[in-house]
């Protein structure tokens, strides 16, 4: 796929993060683009193929339009842009009394995305990923990655969708319709791989993350799962037996985290006590 060459005048910075930046078009509301950093070129191509597949399958997110290139080398991928739109985290954060509705419907969405089934030669498995994030950490030392490398074998398979990256902020509504966006980590396999983010962005994240990344406090990301597990797993089951279930699962999240940020995260590191 040849990447398409844009003019970044045309456009105005609306967020950022690890990977890049995101961009909406200062003439076309309809636009927004999303930048890799310098040196990213093939990310973003697999990205934008990542997209269309999971756009195809019929889960709810912004069509992908196209691969693009600065003037300055910056790859990247243009969608259609879901106007008058808002985060479940940025809502949560607006209006907290609303946290009950905004935790459910969440769930919702996310036990709709986890009964999507998908063919498991067009995406990754979930442990095939995990398998190689573990052999490429430098941080763990070989019997921890041993006895990580055993809990992730042993997870129950499934040929079930996985948004990859199942942040409260990666789910948007406008109106009454609802968008996953960010699956450039999409895959298949056990949900609970997908809910351990969940559970690491609502309790184990500090207090200052939470606010600058999700607009609220702690204590409020805390209400948003206690409302959100029994949502999704039923209200006959206790939270902390659905916690103690999950914990070890967002643990394993320090693998993307520690990719991303090159440094030990010895917060995320405690939720693998039962594993290591």
């Amino acid at each position: 796929m040849k990447a398409i060459q844009i003019d970044l005048s045309d456009y105005e910075i609306s967020g950022g993060g690890f990977n890049g930046e995101s961009y909406n078009h200062k003439h076309d509301p309809s636009i927004m683009l999303k930048l890799y950093m310098p040196g990213k070129i093939q990310q973003p191509l697999d990205e934008m193929e990542l997209a269309r597949k999971v756009y195809e399958l019929g889960i709810p997110t912004p069509e992908p339009g196209e691969y693009v290139v600065t003037e300055d080398g910056r790859y990247g991928i243009r969608f259609h842009r879901i106007m008058n739109k808002k985060s479940f985290s940025r809502a949560t954060g607006d209006e907290p009394e609303k946290v009950e509705k905004y935790a459910s419907e969440f769930a919702q969405m996310c036990k709709q995305l986890h009964a999507v089934h998908v063919d498991t030669k067009q995406f990754e498995n979930i442990k095939d990923r995990y398998m190689r994030l573990l052999e490429q950490n430098p941080f763990f030392s070989v019997p921890e990655k041993d006895k990580i490398a055993r809990f992730i074998s042993d997870a129950p398979d499934a040929d079930t969708a996985i948004h990859g990256d199942l942040q409260y902020s990666n789910a948007i509504f406008s109106g009454d319709k609802k968008y996953f966006i960010d699956l450039g980590d999409f895959c298949y396999g056990y949900n609970m791989f997908d809910l351990g983010m969940v559970y690491l962005c609502c309790c184990l994240s500090s207090e200052e993350f939470i606010s600058e990344t999700f607009h609220m406090p702690k204590s409020l990301a805390g209400r948003f799962w206690a409302f959100f597990a029994p949502a999704y797993f039923g209200s006959d089951i206790p939270l902390p037996e659905i916690t103690e279930q999950v914990r070890p699962y967002a643990g394993l999240k320090t693998l993307i985290v520690e990719r991303d940020s090159g440094t030990p995260m010895p917060e995320f590191r405690a939720a693998l006590d039962t594993i290591l």
